[in-house]
C-alpha cells in the first residue's frame, strides 16, 4: 500500500473580511465629533463663505461670518446637522468599506488597490446616506442668518428642513449630492494613495525600512501632506456649496447640474473661482489628521478600557 505524501509548501492566506466592532464605530464617531466641535465647523463654516461668495478676501470671509453672529457665527449648523454628519459617516464608512475591499481582494486587487476601492466605495456611500442632506442643510444655515441680518427672525433649523422637503422633496434636502459623492469617493482615494507616498519618502528620508513603524509625529506628516495634498478636487466643493446655495443671481441655471453649475462659476469667476476656499479647507485636512491620528492612540486606550474589546480600525 503506497504511503500518502502531504503537500508541501506554504497554503495561500485565506481572504476574511474585517469585522465591524462597535469599539471601532465609538472610536470614530467620537474623533469625529471632537474634531467638528472643536476647529473643524469654524473652518468648514470658513470654507463654505468663501465657496459662496467668491469675491471675497480671506479676511472680508472671517469679517462676514462674524457679522452673522460673532463667535456662533462660527459654528453655524453645528446642530444639528454637523453632528449627525460626525456621528454616521464613520459607520457607514467602515461598513461599505470593508465590504468593497473584501470584494475587490476576492477578484485579485492587491492590498493597496483594495485599500483605495474601499475607501472610495466607502466614500460614495457616505455621500448619499448621509453627508447630502447634511451638508445641504449647513449651507442653507448660511442663508437663515442672512434674513436675521435684514431684521427678520429666521425659521428654526428643523422648520427650514420641513419647508425645504415639503416644496422640492427627497431631492431638495439632497441637492448637490451627486458633488458630494464626487467629492468624497477622489478624497478617499487620494487621501489614501497621497499618505501612502508620503510615508514611503519619509522611510528613506529617515532610514527606515519598508514595513517599519513610523513614529507619531512621522504618522502626523504623512497623514497631514495627505489629507492637505487632496484639496486638489476643491473646484467640486466649490460646485457643491453653488448647487446647494439659495442666493438670488438670474444668471444661475435654473436646474443646477455638476457640469452647468461648473461652467457658471467659470464663466463668473474664472479658474480662480473654482478654487475659493482651498486654504480653510487644507487646514482642515490638518486638523482631522491631527485629531485621528495624534489623538487616536490615547482615544484608542481609552475606548479599550471602555469596551473591553480590542479597536482594529486605523486612524
Amino acid at each position: 500500500m503506497a504511503a500518502t505524501v502531504p503537500l508541501t509548501g506554504a497554503e495561500p492566506k485565506k481572504l476574511e473580511k474585517k469585522p465591524i466592532k462597535f469599539s471601532n464605530l465609538l472610536l470614530g464617531g467620537g474623533l469625529n465629533m471632537f474634531e467638528v466641535t472643536t476647529l473643524g465647523q469654524p473652518l468648514e463654516v470658513v470654507k463654505t463663505t468663501m465657496a459662496a461668495n467668491r469675491s471675497d478676501s480671506f479676511g472680508g470671509a472671517l469679517s462676514r461670518i462674524w457679522a452673522r453672529g460673532g463667535v456662533a457665527g462660527y459654528y453655524q449648523g453645528l446642530i444639528p446637522w454637523a453632528w449627525i454628519e460626525a456621528s454616521t459617516k464613520g459607520a457607514v464608512l467602515l461598513f461599505v468599506a470593508s465590504e468593497a475591499e473584501y470584494y475587490a481582494k476576492s477578484f485579485g486587487a492587491s492590498e493597496f488597490i483594495g485599500g483605495i476601492s474601499g475607501g472610495m466605495a466607502g466614500g460614495v456611500a457616505q455621500a448619499y446616506a448621509t453627508m447630502g442632506f447634511c451638508t445641504c442643510m449647513k449651507t442653507v444655515e448660511i442663508t437663515k442668518h442672512r434674513i436675521a441680518a435684514k431684521g427678520v427672525k429666521p425659521p428654526s433649523t428643523f422648520t427650514t428642513f420641513m419647508d425645504i422637503y415639503r416644496k422640492e422633496g427627497i431631492r431638495g434636502i439632497n441637492k448637490g449630492v451627486n458633488a458630494v459623492a464626487i467629492r468624497q469617493t477622489t478624497n478617499w482615494g487620494s487621501r489614501f494613495g497621497l499618505s501612502r507616498l508620503a510615508e514611503q519618502g519619509i522611510r528613506k528620508v529617515m532610514g527606515k525600512e519598508e514595513g517599519q513603524k513610523l513614529s507619531g509625529w512621522e504618522k502626523v506628516l504623512a497623514s497631514g501632506l495627505g489629507g492637505g495634498l487632496s484639496a486638489w478636487n476643491q473646484p467640486i466643493e466649490v460646485i457643491r456649496v453653488e448647487m446647494q446655495s439659495k442666493k438670488d443671481d438670474p444668471n444661475r441655471p435654473k436646474k443646477m447640474t455638476v457640469g452647468n453649475t461648473a461652467r457658471y462659476i467659470y464663466g463668473s469667476n474664472g479658474l480662480k473661482g473654482l478654487y475659493r476656499g482651498v486654504s480653510p479647507r487644507i487646514g482642515l485636512g490638518v486638523w482631522q489628521t491631527i485629531c485621528m491620528v495624534a489623538l487616536g492612540d490615547m482615544a484608542k486606550e481609552a475606548v479599550e478600557k471602555l469596551t473591553g474589546e480590542a479597536v482594529t480600525a486605523k486612524h
